[in-house]
């Protein structure tokens, strides 16, 4: 926090996450809620009126939608809507804003709509709760594999060493862009939504393991000789133990680095599998699908649909938060950025 850049980084991710953890009482609308008449609707204007915000009401016109002089509807507080549950226990039936109308034809965009009249914000909110939590699930499933892997085979060395070295080479050695496609075409086309989150996860964590485990062995190669290893093998600690026990206190400065480094590879692979129509389908929302639905249509481009592109912000926002969050804890588990000059 000591570092403004470092630390608007760190506020950015906090906004983002709880946006994503609020996301059913943030987003007015549910993520696949159409409305046909409000097809690439654009952000709707705010007013103040009558000492309370109001929306400005569109009509459609051959150049687009034009706001009606004078006709606003008025911008509501908790408005009620179906049952849900908070963070899957607190049952609610409110949202946190809304708009009154008779025929439900007038909404409130703040982000405009999409070919098929949804809300770009209220998706933007549902799909941030699956981009951005790949990355942690990720994490902990490829720390998981890399550490047991690269820990026990730094500590035993040998014949155990050499094969598992081996095998994370040989994955290495495959580009991960092509990996990626192939394990996903090798899968069932068809999921459910909750399956399909768990086999984009799976698929990121087994390509992204290798290169923890090989960073984790030559630590853990380093420490081998160390004089409280070879004490806790004197007292005949098993290795498992002393690896869990001994070592990994010592690389909790990396992994903590390495997983704010390595999310958004997550973020951007599932991005990049929905965009090529591989990863999350519909009715879910998630950025890279929402960028896959704004590049299909070339009128986003001739027509200036700029808030169909919100995603691709997102993204950028999220990734580039992240890099300058690793950045800042590497500096400070680094003791060679403390030492003091003259």
């Amino acid at each position: 926090m000591k570092h403004r850049i470092h630390g608007a980084a760190l506020i950015c991710l906090i906004v983002l996450y709880a946006a994503a953890l609020f996301a059913p009482v943030l987003a007015p609308y549910e993520v696949s809620l159409q409305n046909l008449k409000k097809s690439y609707h654009p952000p709707t204007r705010l007013m103040c009126k009558d000492g309370g915000l109001h929306v400005a009401v569109y009509e459609a016109t051959p150049a687009g939608y034009t706001a009606i002089p004078g006709v606003s509807r008025p911008l509501t507080w908790f408005p009620s809507c179906k049952p849900y549950k908070l963070l899957w226990v607190l049952p609610l039936q409110h949202k946190l804003f809304g708009v009154k109308s008779a025929d439900d034809v007038d909404r409130v965009y703040l982000l405009g709509s999409d070919s098929t009249g949804r809300d770009v914000f209220s998706r933007l909110l549902y799909g941030a709760q699956i981009s951005l939590s790949i990355g942690f699930i990720g994490i902990l499933i490829t720390f998981t594999f890399g550490f047991l892997i690269g820990g026990l085979s730094g500590y035993f060395g040998g014949k155990v060493d050499f094969l598992a070295m081996r095998g994370v080479e040989f994955l290495m050695a495959i580009p991960t862009f092509y990996l990626l496609l192939a394990l996903r075409a090798a899968i069932a086309e068809h999921f459910e939504s909750g399956q399909m989150y768990i086999m984009i996860v799976v698929i990121l964590a087994f390509i992204g393991w290798s290169s923890t485990a090989r960073v984790i062995r030559g630590i853990t190669c380093s420490l081998r000789q160390q004089p409280f290893i070879l004490a806790a093998e004197a007292m005949g600690q098993s290795p498992l133990r002393i690896v869990i026990k001994h070592v990994l206190p010592n690389l909790t400065g990396y992994l903590l680095v390495a997983g704010t480094l390595s999310i958004p590879a997550y973020i951007l692979g599932e991005a990049a599998l929905s965009f090529l129509g591989l990863g999350i389908q519909e009715p879910t929302a998630s950025w890279g699908l929402m960028l896959r639905q704004a590049q299909e249509d070339m009128r986003i481009f001739m027509l200036n649909y700029w808030w169909m592109l919100s995603p691709g912000l997102a993204i950028f926002i999220s990734v580039i938060s992240f890099n300058l969050l690793g950045d800042s804890l590497r500096d400070s588990f680094d003791p060679r950025c403390h030492v003091k000059k003259g």
